[in-house]
């Protein structure tokens, strides 16, 4: 890893051409979007493009969810030969439908299957295998320190700390504080995760924390360049320039080339109007531009949009 700013994986967001775009702004680890591993063991064939990885994009974290021991490990076992460099479980995930399987963040409730799952997979492949925690999954279960504890044991190599409880979703503020308690409580790296949006918020964490690493999810969304920001803050202590809406212009028509090149413009149109949302976000006219990009079905019609906003922004 070149640095310790890291993308997070998150569904349906990271993406191939959405790594592709982080890393050239100087994300040291990409995390992939979550795989079902009951999904590669059935061969379901939507999982083959999750899995799809570009060498530019390495160092990169593949991301696993289930709660069957032994289907993970034989899955992890089954994939260790494409091109990933670590896999990381996820036990963090609070979406009902993944939660009501038993999976994600409904896995903080059980340790020992926590255990069991980490055990199994650190034994199966040779690569290393992390793990991705939440502060607890309600309030009356704040339990990240035992499951990082359990973690440890069990020979994962880092564990990423969301300081949200699954109850929490993505709501209210992150407890950097849990980072911090489960950071003094293992020897293994700890990343922290929640509420980074800019190069202070990091530094803000790592003095609270003594993380050794930062996850950033949704403070990336639309804006790619927070890892080049976050470096640059932790270099000189200044913040960068929020990025002017010609390069936002520029980044997003790049983005939908590279989705529409991946997944075809149907589809593709459809996914750049959530990042245009996110891309656009705190600029000048951006509510009404948001209900004009939904309205977008071609590439052409998106870039036509475009030029006609570069007049008055």
């Amino acid at each position: 890893m070149e640095n310790n700013f890291i993308l997070a994986p998150m569904a349906g967001v990271t993406d191939l051409p959405f790594r592709l775009l982080c890393k050239e702004q100087g994300a040291g680890l990409l995390c992939m979007e979550m795989v079902s591993a009951k999904a590669i063991y059935y061969r379901n064939k939507n999982t083959e493009s999750l899995l799809e990885i570009d060498p530019k994009e390495r160092p990169v974290s593949l991301q696993l969810f289930g709660s069957d021991p032994d289907i993970i490990s034989e899955m992890a076992k089954r994939i260790e030969e494409r091109p990933f460099d670590i896999l990381d479980i996820n036990m963090g995930c609070p979406v009902p439908k993944v939660v009501n399987n038993g999976e994600g963040s409904a896995l903080m409730k059980q340790p020992r299957l926590v255990e069991e799952i980490l055990t199994k997979t650190v034994k199966a492949i040779q690569k290393p295998v992390t793990v991705k925690i939440r502060k607890g999954f309600d309030e009356t279960c704040v339990n990240a320190v035992e499951i990082a504890r359990i973690a440890e044991a069990s020979g994962v190599a880092a564990i990423a700390v969301h300081g949200r409880t699954r109850e929490q979703m993505y709501a209210g503020a992150a407890d950097w504080d849990i980072i911090r308690q489960v950071k003094e409580a293992v020897s293994v790296p700890v990343i922290g995760n929640g509420d980074i949006n800019c190069g202070a918020d990091a530094m803000a964490m790592w003095k609270q924390t003594g993380c050794d690493g930062f996850m950033v999810g949704r403070g990336a969304q639309g804006n790619p360049w927070i890892f080049r920001q976050m470096q640059a803050y932790f270099e000189t202590g200044v913040e960068l320039q929020k990025p002017s809406f010609a390069e936002v212009t520029e980044m997003l028509l790049r983005h939908a080339r590279m989705l529409l090149a991946v997944k075809g413009e149907y589809t593709g149109i459809r996914e750049i109007r959530k990042h245009a949302a996110w891309y656009t976000s705190g600029y000048k006219n951006s509510a009404r531009l948001r209900g004009k990009i939904n309205e977008i079905e071609s590439y052409g019609q998106l870039e036509e949009l475009f030029a006609s906003l570069s007049s008055y922004n």
